[in-house]
């Protein structure tokens, strides 16, 4: 499996940008679909967005379309979460995570960061 650390969390008022990084362990990243998932507190963990392999298909819930940008990097090891026009209620543990192909990772995914804190304030 993969070992995954996310960074780029923090502290940002509505209407801002962050983008979160999670850098990958391993010689085969390159062969893992990887996301990102949320949980905001009292709920439950959220699928966020997910790209494939190669990085030429993505998915993304509905409640992030044409704010949240996922991208990756495979020379890296890493990829990002690209997020907009932030809104409060984007307030969430953000984690990444892998499995093997994309509907895997949509489904729940089999690696997982240790997740970092978005606060957007209104």
């Amino acid at each position: 499996q993969v070992q995954l650390v996310e960074s780029g969390g923090g502290l940002v008022q509505a209407g801002g940008s962050l983008r979160l990084s999670c850098a990958a362990s391993g010689r085969t990243f390159s062969t893992y679909a990887v996301g990102w998932f949320r949980q905001a507190p009292g709920k439950e963990r959220e699928f966020v967005a997910a790209i494939s392999w190669g990085g030429g298909r993505t998915n993304y819930a509905d409640s992030v379309k044409g704010r949240f940008t996922i991208s990756r990097d495979n020379a890296k090891n890493t990829f990002y979460l690209q997020i907009n026009s932030l809104k409060p209620e984007d307030t969430a543990v953000y984690y990444c995570a892998a499995g093997a192909n994309l509907a895997t990772v949509v489904a729940g995914a089999s690696s997982w960061g240790q997740g970092t804190q978005v606060t957007v304030s209104s």
